[in-house]
């Protein structure tokens, strides 16, 4: 009968303990290093840490310095990097992805966006600013330091016959001196400019006035209160690496339009589409911050809509846009109806493969509400055959906000987040 042998650490083969050691983290592998001589042999296992340096610095072969070893090259990282550990690797792999994608649709953006920065550097503007800055975003920073302030801007643009938006990230020197420490605005740093209209999105680095830490907004100032530090605030993150990762996500999915070399951010939702015959519609919207209000309540949006015959269509059916209709629904189940010629003032006319697009607007005193309606066209060739095309239903909801604590102050209540006054009534452009 065959003698029981004891397992140990000693005697267990390699495999199984390096298959054991290949599920802990960075941490614990250090760790097991400390325990004997055996562990601390196989813990320093090549692929061990080639998969640590992959998962936490999405370091490549090709990147790694190659007179190290994978170990020493982790070490190495994380000495530098090492508070960052566990925002890195999501703000590298978004940075990495926008590039990548913008490399060859707007080139002029990725030729202004700067080197990171060191350490010091953000060091030395905490002590300027005398607040903390965000983990995730000091890690956006040593990745790179923003964007020149150029036209069009990272950060996306908004294009109306009389208004326009292109907002720039700012680089840590200029965000720097614009903190706010203003009553209203108080300890908020501006992540974005946008130098046509003065517009920032500004990052709360503290928990004052309302607002939570790390929230970012758009500021509103309430035009009711008669106190210039009453700002209510139109919410678009409630961290960096929120803000950022899912900005990136929409453009790299091709959620938002690139039109000449700017990036458009308008939301397009796919059910938002009607076809009629040989005629497609469809329609995408967007919210402006800096055009709209809660307090009088006045929510701004924008809309782009495509209007596109299939190219396999016959010749006969060339058409030409004559008038309009929409029939317009506020939150309070108010309804408006619009008559009129063209659209923007154009009559323009489809035949196969044509596409025809424009931009227009529509605010409500709701905070949200829907627009359907039709077009009328009729056929190039025989003018008394008129028909009409299907506009499809979209829906414009205004983004999450928080009243500013002034106005909840002075009205006895904490009223914040996404409940606004529904006081009917809308209007179109």
């Amino acid at each position: 009968m065959a003698m029981a042998v004891e397992l140990g650490l000693d005697t267990l083969p390699s495999d199984p303990l390096l298959l054991v050691l290949s599920f802990l983290d960075y941490r614990d592998l250090c760790s097991c290093s400390s325990v004997n001589r055996r562990l601390n042999q196989l813990s320093g296992h090549t692929p061990l840490w080639k998969r640590l340096c992959k998962k936490y610095w999405l370091l490549s072969e090709s990147e790694q310095i190659q007179s190290n070893s994978w170990k020493d090259t982790f070490r190495e990282l994380y000495a530098d990097l090492g508070r960052y550990i566990q925002h890195y690797a999501t703000i590298m792999q978004a940075w990495d992805d926008l590039k990548r994608y913008l490399e060859q649709r707007c080139p002029r953006m990725i030729v202004s966006l700067k080197d990171g920065v060191q350490e010091q550097d953000l060091n030395d503007v905490e002590d300027q600013i005398r607040c903390k800055l965000p983990a995730d975003y000091r890690c956006s920073f040593r990745i790179h330091n923003g964007q020149r302030l150029v036209v069009p801007g990272l950060m996306g643009s908004m294009a109306l016959s009389n208004h326009y938006r292109s907002e720039d990230l700012l680089d840590i020197d200029t965000a720097a001196g614009g903190f706010q420490q203003r009553p209203g605005l108080r300890q908020c740093l501006p992540l974005t400019f946008c130098i046509h209209t003065g517009l920032s999105q500004y990052m709360a680095l503290e928990s004052v006035e309302g607002r939570e830490l790390c929230d970012i907004f758009y500021q509103c100032p309430d035009q009711i209160a008669r106190n210039p530090s009453a700002i209510d605030m139109f919410i678009t993150g409630t961290s960096f690496s929120d803000w950022f990762t899912s900005y990136v996500r929409s453009v790299v999915k091709g959620e938002y339009p690139i039109i000449r070399e700017q990036i458009f951010r308008y939301i397009h939702d796919k059910e938002c589409v009607a076809t009629t015959g040989d005629i497609t519609v469809s329609v995408s919207t967007s919210f402006l911050p800096e055009l709209s209000s809660v307090h009088p309540p006045h929510y701004f949006f924008t809309y782009r809509i495509r209007i596109e015959m299939s190219k396999d269509a016959f010749p006969e059916k060339s058409c030409q846009l004559d008038s309009r209709y929409w029939r317009i629904t506020n939150a309070k189940g108010d309804v408006e109806e619009v008559h009129g010629p063209g659209v923007v003032g154009e009559y323009p006319k489809l035949s196969p493969g044509k596409v025809y697009e424009y931009t227009s607007c529509t605010t409500f005193s709701t905070t949200s509400g829907y627009m359907e309606g039709y077009y009328t066209f009729h056929r190039l060739g025989k003018r008394d055959e008129v028909f009409n095309v299907t506009i499809p239903r979209f829906h414009m909801v205004c983004p999450t906000f928080r009243v500013s604590s002034a106005r909840s102050e002075r009205n006895g209540s904490k009223q914040q987040g996404t409940v606004m006054p529904d006081t009917g009534g809308c209007s179109i452009r």
